[in-house]
């Protein structure tokens, strides 16, 4: 993988132990100043006997920041550094604070590389369900989930398609808000994932602010975030309804009754803003649980 050449020589050689598994389905190497390193597959864990030091976590950061940490600043104070193949890592330490804003994190104390992984055809079964191929157009679409059930990774698929086309559909112009990178996995304005051909992506934006500029400048079919939950976002989502704009959202959630009782999305369901709302098995990772169907100003199970 890439992102071993950041890792010191003597922690490569306690990796080479496990050359014949590490990249099968690898999701996480964690690294905790003074704990185990900690490799997270998707049905287990392997817990190393080597122990991370600060020097350790010094000298990695320091080269995925190509030794100049400063100039990577921006994006230390929001948590995470992209690298190179859209993979992410994640940076917990003391947080500086100044004017309510977050300005530095110092004393580094764990690093958490997030392997990222496209599932191509992972939307496939959603696709059915939310392009109106009468029409040659989506439906406005919330997908819900607990955290880790794959929706993220089956949005990030259903842009790839809607974009290209699929069969007699086609292909739509997306404005994608990519908030936080995590489905694009932007690199220096170039994104690590396949997103379609017609996608045009704004980042490290809010979203409340970063839909109406996509909607100003870049003319969009289509508008797709990930994780709404905010008031600006449910405002934003009603302005680019308002302005003829088809929108695909995720959100956290379990079921239709959690919808109903969460503050924020409930305003959307009173307006019947979503003509699709798509939950996923959280037991299943990527399965399509239930869904719901906008009729007659009524949300009607389809399955």
């Amino acid at each position: 993988m890439q992102f071993f050449n950041f890792f010191p020589n003597h922690i490569l050689n306690i990796l080479e132990k496990y050359s014949q598994n590490v990249e099968d389905n690898l999701e996480e190497i964690r690294f905790r100043i003074g704990q185990p390193i900690i490799l997270k597959y998707s049905r287990k864990d392997i817990v190393l006997e080597y122990k991370t030091t600060s020097s350790d976590l010094l000298e990695i950061l320091e080269k995925i920041c190509e030794n100049s940490i400063y100039s990577y600043q921006n994006q230390i104070c929001s948590g995470y550094i992209t690298i190179r193949g859209g993979h992410r890592v994640g940076v917990t330490g003391s947080v500086v604070i100044q004017n309510e804003k977050i300005v530095n994190i110092n004393n580094i104390s764990s690093l958490n590389f997030r392997i990222a992984r496209q599932v191509l055809g992972s939307s496939n079964e959603l696709l059915k369900n939310i392009i109106d191929f009468n029409n040659n157009t989506v439906y406005n679409t919330l997908i819900v989930s607990p955290p880790g059930a794959g929706k993220t990774t089956i949005l990030r698929d259903a842009i790839r398609q809607i974009s290209n086309g699929i069969g007699n559909f086609t292909g739509k112009t997306i404005g994608l808000l990519d908030e936080r990178s995590e489905i694009s996995a932007m690199y220096r304005g170039i994104p690590q994932n396949d997103i379609g051909i017609r996608t045009d992506v704004m980042e490290n934006i809010s979203k409340s602010i970063g839909m109406k500029m996509l909607i100003r400048s870049m003319s969009p079919q289509v508008i797709c975030a990930d994780e709404i939950g905010s008031i600006e976002d449910i405002e934003a989502i009603k302005y680019i309804v308002c302005s003829g704009v088809k929108g695909i959202f995720t959100a956290h959630g379990n079921n239709f009754k959690e919808l109903q009782l969460n503050p924020v999305l409930k305003q959307l369901l009173d307006l019947y803003i979503f003509e699709r709302i798509v939950f996923l098995d959280s037991n299943k990772r990527g399965n399509l649980y239930e869904i719901y169907e906008l009729h007659n100003n009524a949300y009607n199970m389809l399955k």
